[in-house]
């Protein structure tokens, strides 16, 4: 079974948020289908690159927030960077970066008011991208899958669907 690290990056902790319900779903399919699973990291940086270490599959659950990642998120993997943890240069004719993530996979789940469509085409999804190829891809996670979830506002019915496929993806470990 794959060890599973999930991550709520809403900027907000209150439980009321959907990126929360979305995590107790993903995490409730990722325990149902055996998976070891990982709460959130602790606050200190050297626990959570401890966390990420010991994780094969990373999971990154955040609202789109003024168009990007939380800052409270970005920060979050700043820190989490630090002392060339993710990537470091290699000198001496030795590849650049050398990625320190080889071997872990990670899903990237984003929520948003607006559809999802309208996010691809008219935004072009590029915080997303970013984070994919800024932060993951170069870091050697592989695969680096997403999900988008838009109308996250809307029915209940829609909601419900959305937590269903996040407890799917958990059951998957992916």
């Amino acid at each position: 079974m794959t060890n599973i690290l999930l991550i709520n990056g809403h900027p907000d902790p209150d439980p009321g948020h959907f990126c929360a319900a979305l995590c107790e779903a993903y995490a409730a399919g990722a325990r149902e289908a055996g998976h070891q699973f990982s709460s959130a990291p602790p606050e200190a940086v050297a626990e959570a690159q401890a966390a990420v270490s010991a994780a094969d599959h990373l999971v990154l659950i955040y609202p789109l927030w003024l168009g990007t990642m939380p800052a409270k998120l970005k920060a979050f993997l700043e820190q989490l960077g630090r002392q060339n943890f993710f990537l470091e240069t290699v000198k001496d004719g030795g590849r650049w970066p050398a990625q320190k993530m080889k071997g872990k996979s990670a899903r990237i789940v984003v929520t948003m008011g607006m559809p999802g469509l309208a996010y691809r085409l008219v935004f072009g999804g590029h915080s997303l991208k970013a984070l994919e190829k800024g932060i993951l891809r170069i870091s050697g996670f592989k695969p680096v899958r997403h999900s988008i979830f838009g109308n996250v506002q809307g029915s209940a019915q829609r909601r419900e669907r959305l937590l269903a496929k996040a407890s799917a993806l958990g059951r998957k470990g992916g």
